[in-house]
């Protein structure tokens, strides 16, 4: 994914600087959390729609991934996608190596590992099982997320609601689940509840998108080597190297940034529900690339899951208000 960069931090974020603007390049100090002053409406607004933009991208990306599958198999794209996604992020934001602490590079290394363990398993998990199912199995890492740090009790019941559409939304492909791709989508949702919470802290430890950065850095590190031993020379054919600059793209640079920007302006519980999102967007996106239909209870399973999701998001606008 491709990142925009910030110089100071959009209004209505929630995370910011006693001064307002995030901490100056290559600061290792932690920024404080605070009320925005600009009106909660403006930074809700502009997280939902980054967030349902990096949806879109990430479930899009996803499918594009899998016709890569015949020529590199699972981990030599995630090999691509992640690697690709890193040498972009890292020459278009050139961070800061020095004047961080200890602390600053442990969240970095626990982002990355998160981001790497997150693709590993996802890509593993849909290499054995559908798209949608999988996606569905991965969605509950996020959702038990959004129960732990909702603290109000509409924000379970409508995480409730969401559950109950995830798991609908899956029913008709769960009879062609194996217990190893069910356990990879599992595994991935649990990497994507660690990497929800520590993109969450490089986003209020880093400026502008450097820990991002830094974090696909150590995901590469991690993908790679698995990769070029799984589909070896593959990975350099021009064909190869031009569906992986797409799934880079889509897929890792430009959900995650546009993730991270969401996070400095919704709550986690409002954005672990709004991930919920994605097995619809999965869906979707199977129909339109792979050419999969979608049933009646699935289509009643985006409604309800798209109904959680609007209801969690004006939960969470009452308690910024």
């Amino acid at each position: 994914m491709t990142q925009m960069r910030t110089q100071a931090a959009p209004a209505g974020a929630a995370t910011a600087t006693a001064q307002g603007a995030p901490a100056a390049r290559g600061t290792s100090t932690a920024v404080r959390i605070q009320r925005s002053t600009a009106p909660a409406s403006v930074g809700s607004l502009t997280g939902i729609g980054l967030m349902l933009a990096g949806t879109l991208s990430v479930q899009f990306g996803s499918a594009v991934a899998a016709l890569l599958f015949p020529r590199v198999e699972a981990l030599g794209v995630v090999a691509l996608r992640v690697t690709i996604a890193a040498v972009l992020l890292l020459a278009v934001c050139r961070p800061r190596l020095r004047g961080h602490s200890r602390a600053d590079w442990a969240v970095v290394g626990a982002f990355g590992l998160a981001l790497g363990g997150m693709n590993i398993l996802f890509y593993q998990a849909i290499d054995r099982i559908p798209l949608g199912p999988a996606v569905t199995l991965e969605v509950l890492g996020p959702l038990l997320l959004s129960v732990a740090t909702a603290r109000r009790a509409v924000s379970l019941a409508w995480a409730g609601l969401a559950l109950a559409g995830v798991f609908l939304l899956g029913q008709d492909g769960f009879d062609q689940l194996n217990p190893a791709g069910a356990g990879f989508a599992l595994g991935a949702g649990v990497m994507c509840a660690a990497y929800i919470v520590c993109n969450s802290r490089a986003g209020a430890r880093f400026p502008r998108l450097d820990g991002l950065a830094l974090a696909m850095g150590v995901a590469a590190l991690v993908s790679l080597p698995l990769g070029v031993g799984s589909a070896g020379t593959t990975l350099l054919e021009p064909e190869v190297l031009g569906l992986g600059l797409a799934v880079a793209l889509l897929s890792s640079g430009l959900p995650y940034t546009l993730e991270l920007l969401a996070l400095r302006r919704l709550p986690a519980s409002t954005f672990a529900v709004l991930m919920s999102l994605a097995p619809a967007v999965a869906a979707l996106a199977g129909f339109l690339v792979l050419g999969q239909t979608l049933s009646a209870s699935q289509c009643l399973a985006i409604a309800l899951v798209v109904a959680a999701s609007a209801g969690a998001v004006r939960t969470g606008r009452v308690n910024r208000s």
